[in-house]
């Protein structure tokens, strides 16, 4: 779990914004970038039809279909 420490300031408009320590934000783009992953994981494994093939053989496909 990360720990965050927010400040929250106003500016002249009256709207609210959030500063955090750059080590932190980092680390929350780190985590919204891993949970983006495991959909993209999940959203996939839905969609596996359990079809297989080598490697060679989509380079191969991939080659011709590209000319």
């Amino acid at each position: 779990m990360i720990s965050i420490n927010p400040q929250f300031i106003k500016d002249s408009a009256g709207n609210t914004l959030v500063i955090l320590p750059e080590k932190e934000f980092d680390s929350l783009l780190t985590e919204i970038e891993d949970l983006e992953d495991i959909r993209a994981y999940d959203d996939a494994k839905k969609e596996d039809n359990g079809e297989r093939i080598l490697l060679s053989e989509y380079l191969n496909k991939r080659k011709e279909k590209n000319g």
